[in-house]
Order: C-alpha cells, then structure tokens, then sequence
C-alpha cells in the first residue's frame, strides 16, 4: 500500500541518519579558515571538488564542543544552548554546506491548537514525524524535544511556521493532509497506519477491519500494537479504531482523550456501544440491499423503519444484503 503522504525509503533515511549521526559527532567544531584551492585550467572542476573535500574535513574533524551553562532559573536552558550552537556552527562554517543541510540533520518543532488541545508536532524534512499533546508533555517545551531526541536521536530547532498542510488537517471537514515521514517504522506498522488515513473523520472502524485491510485477518492484536506505536496521533488518526465489542480501547493519550476527539467529529460512538451489547456490528437498509458500519455516513441516513441490525456480516449476507463499498464491512472478530 502506497501513499502521497509519506516517505518510505528506508535507504534515503538510513544514508540521512548516518550522516546526521556522524555530523553531530564532529560537533561542527573545525571552523577554519579554507586553503584557496590551486586553479588547474586542465580540469574546470577543481575548485568544487575541494569545496567539498575542505567541508568534508570540517564536518569530520573531532573536537568538543563547549559545555552549555546551566541556569537554574531557567530548566530550557541546555536545550536551547545545544539547538543555539547548532545553528551557530551551522552558520559560521568557512564553506557553504549543500543546499538543505540543515533541514537533512535537524527537525523543527511547532505548537497548533487542535480538538485534542494544543499540539506539538516535529517535522524533518520528509514530513511530520511526531506528534504529543501539550498536556502529555505537561506543557513543556523541553520535555517534548527530549522525548523527540530520544525516539529520533536528532537535534530539534523552533520552526517558524507550521509545515504544509498542518493546519487545514486539524479542522473540522478539511480533507487536506500534511506529509509524513514514517521512514523510521517498519513495513507492517507503516501498512496499519496508512489503512487507518482512510477512515473517515466521524467514523470508527474495529481493529480487525484495519487487519483485513493490510491482507493480514489474524494480526489484530499486531494491529493494536503499531498503532501504540504511532509517532503521529491525531493526525493518522488511530484514535479512529475501536474494540470490536463497542469500546473504545487503549489510546496513547488514554482512553479520555479518545473519546474527545471522536466527540469534536460527531462520531456516534454511543450508539456504537448500545448496539454492541446487544451483539448488533453492523446495520442494513431494506431498501438499498446495503450493510453497514454504524458509524457509516450511509447507515447513519436509514430511518428506522427501515433499518436492521446483524451480529455479523455473514448474518447479513445470508439474509440478502451486500457489504457498503464506502466502508467495506469485514468480519467479526473481537479485538
């Protein structure tokens, strides 16, 4: 399964990885001053190749870095000295670096307001690639650039604006996305979290569809476990996917916060519930022929004249109905 909005090449992030890794290891510390590169009129490309040969070796040279000053007033202080001698570094070497060097080895953070509260999102230059609450960081700045450096173990700057696409996500009946960089997970949980950008905002759908749609029925309990592994909650929308038997289920930022994003989409989860502990999963219109969902924008219009409800979707078919082609009903089973 592909998609347009992420990034899945692996050779790509591991060769970025590599370099960033071995970039900050050198610590950006050997800024001297260039030898002039000795023109040879029998080959015009001289002075590139030492351009790069004098960057190489200033990149590469091992030195330490100064020691940022704590200040105890001040709990932000050594990140912020750490993202500030970056940038310094960055800017003073003596020979420009590749276009976009520093988007290649630092990622950029932002704040947005969204259903589930404010936001902090980091974004490489693939994508956004993490995603927490305000509240699951306890509103701190730098609790959220030590998580995103654990996980990423790359250095975060302050961005100055949100990526492409951020803000128009986060709000209500906008179908526009940002990119995504999930470079970093494997295919099976890339496979999870792509199936799961397909559910319709106001809409839920069991762990056992999301297996299905990854041709792999029998890992429900897999399926859980990518998706509490999702670097980019809210956004792929995770918090979308529900127990079969009507419950909710985990959720990263706990089941509260679940509850209150499907809420801010008019999801009718209640009713989901209600009809499950009546081993209703599914609903059909005796009119179209037609079972789905519950929280299907089609098996929401059936008026309940005319509306019926299945344990399964085999129930449904023997007794004449054919699976909605929006949301693609499956099996039963329960995760």
């Amino acid at each position: 399964m592909t998609s347009d909005h992420t990034n899945d090449n692996h050779t790509n992030d591991d060769h970025t990885g590599d370099f960033a890794e071995d970039f900050l290891t050198a610590q950006l510390a050997a800024l001297t001053t260039p030898p002039t590169p000795t023109d040879n009129p029998t080959d015009g490309r001289t002075k590139d190749i030492l351009t790069d040969e004098i960057l190489t070796t200033q990149l590469a040279a091992p030195t330490t870095p100064p020691t940022p000053t704590h200040n105890p007033a001040n709990s932000h202080s050594e990140d912020i000295l750490t993202d500030e001698i970056l940038a310094a570094r960055l800017a003073a070497l003596a020979v420009d670096g590749p276009a976009g060097l520093l988007g290649r080895i630092a990622a950029t953070w932002v704040r947005v307001p969204s259903a589930a509260g404010d936001l902090y999102v980091a974004s490489t230059h693939l994508g956004v690639a993490y995603v927490r609450t305000s509240r699951s960081v306890h509103d701190d700045d730098a609790e959220f650039a030590a998580l995103f450096r654990r996980r990423f173990t790359r250095p975060l700057l302050a961005g100055t604006r949100p990526p492409a696409g951020l803000v128009p996500a986060l709000h209500a009946h906008r179908a526009a996305k940002p990119r995504f960089d999930l470079s970093r997970l494997s295919p099976f949980e890339r496979e999870v979290l792509l199936a799961v950008l397909t559910i319709p905002r106001g809409q839920v759908r069991p762990y056992a569809w999301v297996a299905h749609q990854i041709g792999r029925p029998k890992a429900v309990r897999a399926v859980g476990s990518a998706l509490g592994r999702n670097p980019v909650p809210v956004l792929i929308p995770c918090h979308r996917v529900i127990r079969s038997d009507g419950t909710l289920g985990e959720y990263v930022f706990g089941p509260p916060a679940k509850r209150d994003l499907l809420d801010a989409e008019g999801t009718n989860v209640g009713e989901v519930y209600e009809l499950a502990r009546h081993h209703i999963h599914y609903v059909g219109s005796d009119t179209t022929g037609v079972v789905c969902f519950p929280t299907c924008a089609n098996a929401r219009r059936i008026t309940e004249a005319h509306r019926h409800g299945f344990r399964s979707v085999a129930e449904a078919d023997a007794a004449g109905y054919r699976p909605c082609q929006h949301c693609r009903p499956v099996g039963n089973e329960v995760a």
